[in-house]
């Protein structure tokens, strides 16, 4: 038990502050933990700036000292230093509890800029990969274009070699409109759509035109009926932009080689090699422009779409000794801002986004690192290794519960809790193995769903997860939705899907609350997410094992099970708790303390 403070609204008094503002901030000193004072350290103008917190309440799970932090800079750093009652001194930061100096880097922190929307924190994403979602009567008279092979919505999708990209199954945005129910029904309520503009390949990241819609997905106003149709239920839609490269067949790269990276001799900068997809240059001021104007074209009238899902993020405006990055970000930061104050900005990355994230540009961004990785090194099928592991030439490893926290804590520390919670947490997506595929098998698959839906961030579940399909790869995992076999659904799995949904969405500690992590070793995971009103606790187990003896709750705590089981929860007068060994599981009680005290 040891002194726990993050950026949730239990405490910080107010996580989006204004410039100027003072906010309290507070720790809390599990009871029985005897601290005689604690300093709040904040970094104004650049110093170190050391206040003294007071004791501001006292209740059943301890003492709740506060401070006070001034929000001079757009970005305030802050860290406690606590005494104990025996003279040890110890630092408290993002990262955890040390006993030695540590870089200010995992300092907790306050972002003044503006935060992503209200509506972002109780989003669950759902996303759509467009020829492969939904066929409507429509497709069916539209002409196969050069570069694609028709396929059948029955044909086995190619994963490797050069049918991949050309394999065309015709799926279309009215399509999707049909099948909202489907989304609708899973708890989703954000549709999350690749790229919808003209192209030469089934996936379009080589947009030919970013003013249209493809033709073969129905237009223009194919793509207003459906945001007219998601709206009308009170959902929203994402599109997806990519402002790295175009495709080679773009205006642009005939008339505008200012716009990318061309040589004397005609040669020219493309992503990762690829000939198809010249790379943008962002030193140009007339593409920054355009693309501010684009941004906001597909955001209003009569389009709506609510934000965009920036593709390779990463690597936009990054070029040698060029680097663009965070200017890209912010320019398109305040374009999205003055038509669409409410839309979301989220970037693309796949391994370390937190020197990209809190400087008034991206919102959040797809936690591959944070949090898929750690989670499918946990949960892959222990009998066959796994060979992708999201771009790293190596199987996925197979690591224990204490390393699975330690990777989640180590990407968080190094970001707002804001930006952690407005971040995208993922299981697969199309560009990715299928989750199904890499935990092997129904009952890991539904704990490392109960993963997704319970800790903080922003649940995006790829389209036919929920029905236990499965591919070994991105290209393989862009599967047609099996809507004409549902005999081949698991139904348990989109069950439970549909089951943790209701359960985020009806408990505010899994939206809104913080997080402490109770046990974490081998095939046991146990943690709180907890508000000042409501306290849930998680438990997963990735096997069956021993019966284990938890502590962290308050003592005499009791409540019902939320989901996975069926027993009333009860602590003892330690406030600790046995786990079952029962497993594959995952669990979830409330929490709260008998008005009793017994």
């Amino acid at each position: 038990m040891i002194p726990h403070h993050d950026g949730s609204a239990l405490y910080v008094s107010n996580p989006a502050p204004a410039l100027g503002e003072t906010v309290a901030v507070f720790v809390r000193a599990p009871a029985g933990t005897r601290i005689s004072r604690i300093h709040t350290r904040f970094v104004r103008d650049g110093e170190p700036v050391f206040t003294s917190a007071v004791v501001d309440r006292r209740d059943a799970s301890g003492e709740w000292w506060r401070a006070e932090v001034e929000v001079r800079n757009p970005i305030t750093p802050y860290r406690f230093l606590i005494r104990t009652a025996t003279g040890a001194v110890r630092w408290l930061t993002a990262g955890g509890l040390t006993s030695y100096d540590v870089p200010d880097a995992t300092d907790f922190r306050l972002v003044a800029h503006p935060p992503a929307p209200d509506w972002s924190r109780d989003a669950i994403v759902y996303q759509i990969f467009p020829d492969r979602f939904a066929r409507s009567a429509a497709a069916d008279g539209r002409p196969t274009p050069d570069w694609a092979v028709r396929c059948d919505w029955d044909t086995p999708v190619e994963g490797r070699g050069p049918l991949a990209a050309t394999q065309l199954y015709g799926g279309d945005l009215d399509g999707i409109a049909e099948h909202l129910d489907h989304v609708a029904d899973l708890g989703a309520n954000t549709l999350y759509l690749t790229p919808f503009f003209p192209s030469r390949s089934n996936h379009r990241y080589d947009g030919a035109d970013f003013g249209t819609v493809d033709p073969l997905l129905g237009g223009d106003t194919a793509l207003v009926r459906l945001t007219e149709a998601v709206h009308a239920r009170g959902m929203r839609v994402i599109g997806d932009l990519t402002t790295n490269h175009t495709g080679d067949t773009h205006e642009w790269f005939r008339s505008e080689k200012d716009f990318y990276y061309v040589d004397d001799d005609g040669g020219y900068e493309s992503w990762l090699g690829v000939p198809s997809l010249p790379k943008l240059n962002w030193g140009s001021p007339e593409l920054r422009r355009r693309f501010a104007k684009l941004a906001q074209h597909w955001l209003t009238y009569p389009y709506a779409l609510d934000g965009w899902r920036i593709d390779v993020a990463n690597m936009t405006g990054r070029r040698g000794a060029d680097d663009w990055t965070r200017e890209v970000a912010a320019l398109l930061a305040r374009a999205v801002r003055q038509v669409r104050p409410d839309a979301m900005l989220l970037a693309e990355h796949g391994h370390d986004a937190t020197g990209d994230l809190d400087a008034d540009g991206w919102q959040g961004t797809m936690n591959y690192a944070g949090f898929t990785r750690p989670v499918w090194s946990w949960l892959r099928d222990d009998e066959v290794p796994f060979p992708d592991f999201l771009g790293v030439p190596e199987e996925i490893p197979l690591r224990d519960a204490a390393d699975l926290v330690s990777t989640m804590t180590a990407f968080a520390a190094r970001t707002s809790w804001r930006s952690r919670v407005a971040s995208w947490q993922i299981l697969s997506s199309h560009d990715t193995p299928r989750i199904r595929s890499v935990v092997g098998g129904p009952e890991r698959h539904e704990v490392a769903a109960g993963l997704l839906f319970t800790l903080p961030g922003t649940p995006m579940i790829f389209a036919g997860d929920e029905l236990g399909l499965t591919g070994y790869n991105g290209e393989h995992s862009r599967t047609p939705m099996p809507w004409n076999d549902t005999g081949g659904w698991d139904m348990r799995t989109l069950a439970r899907h549909r089951a943790l949904a209701r359960l985020r969405g009806g408990t505010p500690a899994l939206r809104d609350g913080g997080l402490r992590w109770l046990h974490a070793t081998g095939d046991l995971l146990v943690f709180l997410r907890e508000t000042a009103a409501d306290t849930v606790l998680v438990v997963a187990r990735r096997a069956p094992g021993l019966p284990v003896r938890v502590t962290g709750l308050v003592p005499h705590a009791w409540g019902d099970n939320l989901y996975g089981g069926a027993e009333a929860l009860k602590s003892g007068a330690d406030g600790s708790i046995e786990i079952d060994g029962d497993g594959p599981t995952f669990q979830v009680w409330s929490v709260r303390q008998h008005p009793k005290g017994c």
